[in-house]
């Protein structure tokens, strides 16, 4: 790092530590501090970052509490129209950032979110309980739920079987392993958890001491624990066709990726292993297939993200990001 910006970064701490004691009454200046430090700092010097923010780990238990949200089907708080913008969305509890790529001619729609609180992390149903059949547009759900970003869950209400392992907001829907179908547990934390065609699955809570607030069964899982996974050419889903695509990832701590291949128009879509290489490349260290062809939606501020080539298909559930700021404030 050039010493000009070593010098701007000392003087920067010494007026962090003389504004301490405001900051600490204010958990969420904290977080917005060390978001804007994130920014100048490469990260190379993550260590500089510790010593800036020496009270950012201890402040995080804190950081949630303000901004927790109910674990339940209650939509987040309505997002305040001012600040979005056309590439994204911040406020003290979320940062979201859209971004639109073009690579070897798939356009890639993707949303980059950053969150204060694990409840923040939601998800949705169309009907009023999990058990029920019912269907509504992924845009429509999207805004039931004030969601700042939304994407189309796994629809597991098409599995006529019934035999997918499935959580929604802590409550389970069913619980049967399906060995020939990926899992992915989103836990109390927000973290993400992979198993592939179900192994382990059953005792995820007993054995982590974790609890599940979301579980879906579609994948097949992309990327497990940093790795980057070679694709079952024999998956469900049309793995070595060219479709469009819906994925989640992980990229650390209250930090995800949601990503949508586009196809059947301008854009040819993907394979399973194309999407596997690009939820990699994004340095993901969980990744899962969702729901994809008609299904691949992503909504920001109460519009389509990606074109969807025809008539959107309306689904049993999403998952999205709420803000946890109150409107009063």
């Amino acid at each position: 790092m050039k010493l000009s910006v070593r010098i701007l970064l000392t003087a920067l701490c010494v007026a962090l530590v003389l504004a301490m004691p405001f900051v600490l009454s204010a958990p969420k200046i904290l977080g917005v501090v060390r978001w804007e430090l994130e920014d100048l700092i490469p990260g190379e010097d993550e260590g500089l970052l510790r010593f800036l923010l020496p009270a950012a780990h201890a402040e995080a238990a804190e950081v949630v509490r303000e901004y927790e949200l109910p674990v339940d089907f209650t939509p987040g708080y309505a997002p305040r129209e001012e600040l979005f913008t056309e590439d994204g969305y911040e406020d003290d509890s979320i940062r979201v950032q859209m971004e639109t790529r073009e690579e070897d001619g798939v356009i890639w729609r993707i949303a980059w979110v950053e969150v204060a609180s694990p409840t923040q992390l939601r998800t949705a149903i169309a009907g009023s309980k999990v058990t029920s059949s019912a269907k509504k547009l992924v845009l429509t759900m999207a805004a039931d739920a004030h969601a700042v970003v939304a994407l189309n869950g796994d629809y597991y209400s098409n599995d006529a079987k019934k035999t997918t392992f499935e959580y929604r907001m802590g409550v389970k829907i069913r619980d049967k392993t399906n060995k020939k179908k990926d899992i992915l547990i989103i836990d109390e934390n927000g973290d993400f958890h992979t198993f592939i065609k179900s192994e382990g699955v059953t005792k995820f809570e007993s054995q982590t001491g974790h609890r599940i607030i979301n579980a879906f069964t579609f994948g097949p899982a992309l990327v497990q624990e940093g790795q980057h996974l070679k694709m079952d050419t024999g998956y469900g889903y049309n793995p070595n066709g060219r479709e469009p695509r819906a994925a989640i990832g992980q990229l650390g701590e209250l930090s995800y990726v949601l990503v949508i291949a586009e196809g059947r128009g301008e854009s040819p879509g993907v394979t399973h292993q194309e999407l596997a290489d690009f939820m990699y490349s994004l340095n993901c260290v969980e990744a899962f297939n969702l729901d994809g062809g008609g299904s691949a939606t992503l909504v920001y501020h109460g519009r389509y993200f990606n074109n969807l080539g025809g008539n959107p298909r309306e689904m049993s559930d999403i998952i999205y990001f709420a803000t946890a700021v109150p409107p009063e404030e």
